[in-house]
């Protein structure tokens, strides 16, 4: 009752002209919730609004968002397009030339560019992108259906595994199901001792690179959230996103394994 409450307001909002931009991140962080990108594209242009769509935890690879009928694309480029964890950098796409017109001002009016080694490493990720992730989203859908199986695990978040209208988005719009992994433990279990307990998943707010992390979202990406906050969208404190790396997958799963073992 409560979302439906919400989405009337902001669709109100659409109605009163309040709004000029829809920005939504597709699969979102940490949930890994998809929204309809071509419903939300009709309902932008109805009311003369703007959809950016955050394709990060995508990447180009796995979904098109423009082609679906997004504005303006965005990535951070720090990770799965660079891939290497050696560079910080974002991009922001469009296929409409007049956003890009205004884009390319503001740009060089204030001179918002990477350097050029910068550049040259996000090139150099580039090249690899496609063969990076199909084998991350390879490793993930394994060890997706492992933590799915585990006593240990209260709840998976994995587009792979999803069902009803969220399994049909998916399969609509991303052509694989991406590389990160959400597991939230049960409550009896102890958060810290199954972060202290891995090798292979450094502790890290970054993903996307080559390597797999962990991160916890409750005292790392999401502590500025209000406890009471978070655990209303879902986010407790048992809660880890997995970003699933390139390694040899054994590796990955009997780390794992063993960690789940000391909890």
């Amino acid at each position: 009752m409560e979302e439906h409450i919400v989405l009337l307001s902001r669709l109100q909002a659409l109605k009163n002209n309040n709004i000029k931009i829809i920005w939504i991140e597709i699969p979102s962080n940490p949930l890994l919730k998809v929204s309809d990108i071509s419903k939300l594209s009709q309902l932008a242009k109805k009311y003369k609004a703007m959809l950016v769509v955050d394709n990060t935890f995508a990447s180009p690879i796995l979904q098109q968002p423009s082609s679906l009928g997004a504005d303006v694309v965005v990535y951070s480029t720090t990770k799965y397009i660079n891939g290497h964890s050696d560079v910080v950098g974002g991009a922001v796409t469009t296929s409409n030339k007049e956003v890009y017109t205004r884009l390319k001002f503001i740009q060089n009016s204030i001179g918002a560019i990477l350097s050029p080694f910068d550049s040259w490493l996000t090139l150099r990720g580039l090249k690899t992108l496609e063969l990076r992730i199909n084998r991350q989203v390879d490793n993930a859908e394994i060890i997706a259906d492992f933590l799915n199986k585990h006593k240990k695990i209260k709840k998976i978040f994995y587009p792979g595994l999803f069902t009803g209208e969220q399994g049909k988005l998916v399969k609509k719009q991303m052509k694989r199901p991406g590389a990160i992994i959400s597991l939230e433990l049960k409550e009896e279990y102890d958060p810290q001792k199954f972060i202290s307990a891995l090798t292979y998943f450094p502790l890290a707010e970054s993903l996307g690179a080559v390597e797999s992390l962990i991160d916890h979202p409750a005292s790392m990406t999401h502590s500025a959230i209000p406890k009471h906050e978070r655990e209303k969208i879902g986010l407790s404190d048992s809660l880890f996103r997995l970003s699933i790396g390139i390694e040899n997958v054994e590796d990955l799963l009997e780390d794992l394994s063993q960690a789940l073992k000391q909890v």
